[in-house]
């Protein structure tokens, strides 16, 4: 194997995808699995000028324990169901 695939293969092993339904304007900041192993992730910022996903970002960081800047929205950045990326 060359050295790139292997390089590929060790981060893709240090990467974990979420599907995340987001709920904003909620009274509380929660993240919640669900039975299927999708989250739930209730935010208190309203979606404007991407205030909840920024909130979402600290929020899934925050129950992981690693920094915001491992967190990234793969896909659905103006959806309510999306896909977050946590890079160990």
């Amino acid at each position: 194997m060359a050295a790139g695939a292997l390089c590929a293969k060790a981060n893709a092993d240090r990467m974990r995808t979420l599907r995340v339904r987001v709920k904003p304007g909620s009274r509380v900041d929660a993240l919640v699995e669900l039975e299927d192993g999708s989250y739930e992730a209730r935010v208190k910022a309203l979606p404007v000028d991407g205030k909840a996903n920024v909130a979402l970002i600290a929020l899934v960081a925050a129950h992981f324990d690693v920094r915001k800047a491992q967190v990234n929205i793969k896909s659905g950045a103006s959806a309510r169901i999306k896909l977050i990326q946590i890079v160990d």
